[in-house]
C-alpha cells in the first residue's frame, strides 16, 4: 500500500553488505598523472597553433599548474589537449563549440620595396577577412556562453567539474587565516601512545552488527552482543553492562550533553538458521549509568499495524528520529513520547532517515516506482514541519547528510561514481531557503570520502567547518617512488562558492590521513601508518591546514598488528584527551587460524596517560 512516510513497495534490490564491507574497487586508470582522453570537440572547433610546448617548472603537488605558454599540437586535425589539473583538484571545465579559444595570430603584410608598405594582394586581405570573422565568431562565442539565462538554469546539474557556485561566485573566500585554531585537542608533553587494554571478540555463530562506540569523561562504551557495555577508560575493567532484548541494529553517532544516546535493537534474540529480527525498538541509554531510560515502538505508514521497522537512528536538540523504508518517527529524548510517527499520504513519500547534530534533516523519497525523487527537508525538529526543502535532480536514488548546520549532502548522481563510494557530488544548500549555494564534483577516482547510499548518516572521512568542505584525496605514489610510498592530502571547498581553497594538508610520505570529526575549527584526523610504524592521530589546523602531532602509537610487531587487524572502513575511530579507540562494526565467526595476525578484537585503545 501507498504510505506517506511509509514507502511503496520498494524495487528489489541487491542485498546490502554490512557496514565496513570491503567496497568493489575501482578499476585502475592507465597510471597516475597519465592524461585522461579529451572528449571531442566537433568538426569546426577552433584549432590553435601546433608546435611542442616548451619546459615548464614542476609544481608542488596538489597545486594548480601552470598553463603551457604555447598549445600542444594534437592528433589529427590539431586538436588540442588541454593541461589537466593536479591529482586532488577538479579538472578544469571542457570548452563547448564556441566556448573561447586564443584566435591565430593574423599573418603581417609583406613590406614593399622602397621601404613603405604596399597594398596587400588580393589573397592576403581574402586570409585577414578570413581571420577577422572568426575572431568575431569566437568573440560572440563568449559573450553568448556568458548570457541567456543569467544563471538562472537547473540548479540540480550544479555548476561542473569547476565547483564554480550556483550563484556565479568567482572564487573563495580566500586564504585560511583566521579560521581553525580553537580546538580542544592539544598536544601534551607527552605524544608516544602505549597499549591501554582490548576487548576480545565475541562468539557469534554468524555475523553480527556491533556498530556503535562513545566516549565520555568516565567510560567508553562499545555495544556487544545483545548488550552494551561501559568501560575503564585506562584498565578496560567493565563498568556497567546493559542487556538488551535483542542485538542492537542502530546508534546515533550524536548524544547529549549529559551522555545519552539513542541506540535501535531488536525485540528477540536471534536464532539460527534465519539468524536475523526485524529492528523495531527505539530506546535511549544514559552512558554515565548503564540504564535504559525508556524504550518503545511505532505502528503505521507501510507497517500498517505491525511494527514500524527502522534501519538509522539520530539525536538533535530534545527530538530522537528514526527512519526506514516503512517511514520515519521521532520521540522526545526525555521520555519517549513520540512526536510523529509514520502517515499514509497521496504522493507516496516517507523519510528514509534523518540527519542529525545541530539541525535536523530528514531524506525524503517520493513518487512512483518509474518515477520516483528525492527531497531534502530541513525540520523544526520538534514538530517535524518542513523550514526548507530542496528537490534533488533525477538520477539520484538515495542522498546522505554530511552537516545539518550548514546544510551539506551528498549523492551519487545517476549511479555515475563507479566505485562503490556512493558519492558522485557534494550538495551545498541554504538551510533557510533549501536553495543550492554550491554543487561540488567529487571525481571518485580523486577524492576517498564514502557514504553507504541506503543510510543517510553513515557518511564517513567528510568533515564540514568554518564554511568548509573537508575530503581526503585517494591514496596516490610519494615523492621518494618507492614500492609502498603511497600517500594524499585532505582539501577543503568553498561551501559558498565550491572553489578550492589554496590550503591544504600533506600526509606525508608512506601515510594516509584519514578525517574523523571536528574539533571547533580544526580537524581531528588519523594518519595510516606504513607498514613498520605505528598509527598517529593529528589535529590539523581548519585554515592554514598544519597539523600538530597530537598521538604516535608503539611501532613493535605486536602492537602494529592490533592495530592492523582494523580495516579503514570497516571500524571506527575515537579520539579523546590522549586516548585512541579502535573498534569493530561487524563480528564474525572466529576464523579457524592460529596466526597472530589473523586475530581479532571488539576493541583496542592506546593511551598517552601515565
Amino acid at each position: 500500500p501507498q504510505g506517506g512516510f511509509g514507502a511503496p513497495t520498494p524495487p528489489q534490490q541487491q542485498p546490502e553488505p554490512g557496514y565496513g564491507y570491503p567496497q568493489q574497487a575501482p578499476q585502475p586508470d592507465p597510471g597516475y598523472g597519465y592524461p585522461p582522453q579529451a572528449p571531442d570537440q566537433g568538426y569546426g572547433y577552433p584549432q590553435g597553433p601546433g608546435g611542442p610546448p616548451p619546459a615548464t617548472p614542476q609544481q608542488p603537488y596538489g597545486y594548480p599548474a601552470q598553463p603551457p605558454t604555447q598549445p600542444q599540437q594534437g592528433g589529427y586535425g590539431g586538436y588540442q589537449q588541454p593541461a589537466q589539473p593536479p591529482y586532488g583538484y577538479p579538472p578544469q571545465p571542457q570548452q563547448g563549440y564556441g566556448g573561447y579559444q586564443q584566435p591565430p595570430t593574423a599573418p603581417v603584410p609583406a613590406a614593399a620595396p622602397g621601404g613603405g608598405r604596399g597594398k596587400p594582394s588580393a589573397q592576403l586581405q581574402i586570409i585577414i577577412a578570413a581571420v577577422v570573422a572568426v575572431v568575431l565568431i569566437v568573440g560572440g562565442g563568449v559573450w553568448y556562453a556568458n548570457s541567456g539565462d543569467g544563471g538562472k538554469g537547473d540548479e540540480s546539474k550544479g555548476t561542473g567539474g569547476t565547483t564554480q557556485g550556483a550563484d556565479g561566485g568567482a572564487g573563495g573566500t580566500g586564504g585560511g587565516a583566521g579560521v581553525g585554531g580553537d580546538g580542544k585537542e592539544k598536544a601534551g608533553g607527552n605524544t608516544s601512545a602505549k597499549p591501554a587494554f582490548q576487548l576480545e571478540v565475541p562468539k557469534v555463530p554468524d555475523t553480527t552488527p556491533v556498530a556503535g562506540s562513545w566516549v565520555t569523561d568516565k567510560v567508553y562504551v562499545k555495544t556487544g552482543v545483545n548488550a552494551v557495555s561501559g568501560y575503564d577508560l585506562d584498565s578496560g575493567a567493565v563498568v556497567w553492562t546493559l542487556p538488551l532484548t535483542g542485538q542492537i541494529c542502530g546508534a546515533s553517532r550524536h548524544m547529549t550533553a549529559d551522555h545519552k544516546v539513542p541506540i535501535l535493537f531488536e525485540a528477540a534474540k536471534r536464532v539460527a538458521p534465519r539468524y536475523y529480527r526485524d529492528c523495531t525498538e527505539v530506546g535511549v541509554v544514559d552512558l554515565n549509568t548503564g540504564k535504559l531510560l525508556w524504550s518503545t515502538s511505532v505502528t503505521g505508514g507501510a507497517a500498517g499495524d505491525s511494527k514500524v521497522r527502522f534501519s538509522e537512528v539520530t539525536l538533535s536538540g530534545k527530538t530522537v528520529a528514526a527512519g526506514g523504508l516503512d517511514g520515519g518517527a521521532a520521540f522526545d529524548v526525555a521520555n519517549g513520547n513520540p512526536r510523529w510517527k509514520p502517515q499514509a499520504n497521496a504522493q507516496g513519500c516517507y523519510d528514509l532517515g534523518y540527519g542529525g547534530g545541530e539541525g535536523l534533516v530528514a531524506v525524503r523519497k517520493c513518487g512512483t516506482y518509474d518515477a520516483p525523487y528525492v527531497m531534502i527537508q530541513n525540520l523544526d525538529p520538534v514538530t517535524g514541519a518542513p523550514i526548507s526543502q530542496y528537490k534533488m535532480a533525477s538520477g539520484v536514488k538515495y542522498a546522505s547528510v554530511i552537516s545539518t548546520k550548514p546544510l551539506v549532502v551528498a549523492a551519487d548522481v545517476g549511479d555515475s561514481a563507479g566505485d562503490g563510494s556512493g558519492i558522485s557530488d557534494f550538495f551545498s544548500l541554504d538551510e533557510k531557503t533549501g536553495k543550492l549555494k554550491a554543487k561540488i564534483t567529487a571525481d571518485a577516482d580523486r577524492y576517498a570520502a564514502r557514504c553507504r547510499s541506503t543510510k543517510v548518516e553513515a557518511c564517513t572521512q567528510a568533515l564540514v567547518g568554518n564554511g568548509r568542505l573537508y575530503v581526503p584525496t585517494e591514496e596516490h605514489e610519494g615523492s621518494s617512488g618507492e614500492f609502498g610510498d603511497e600517500t594524499n592530502e585532505v582539501i577543503a571547498f568553498d561551501l559558498a562558492t565550491g572553489r578550492t581553497m589554496p590550503e591544504k594538508a600533506d600526509a606525508g610520505d608512506k601515510y594516509t590521513l584519514i578525517p574523523l570529526r571536528m574539533d571547533g575549527g580544526d580537524l581531528i584526523a588519523y594518519k595510516e601508518p606504513p607498514y613498520d610504524k605505528g598509527g598517529r592521530i593529528v589535529s590539523i589546523n581548519g585554515g592554514t591546514m598544519k597539523e600538530t602531532l597530537l598521538l604516535e602509537n608503539p611501532a613493535d610487531k605486536v602492537n602494529r598488528e592490533k592495530e592492523n587487524s582494523f580495516s579503514i572502513n570497516g571500524a571506527e575511530f575515537l579520539y579523546q584527551d590522549g586516548r585512541l579507540f579502535i573498534s569493530s562494526v561487524n563480528v564474525s565467526k572466529p576464523r579457524e587460524s592460529t596466526s597472530a595476525y589473523d586475530k581479532r578484537y571488539l576493541a583496542v585503545a592506546f593511551s598517552t596517560k601515565g
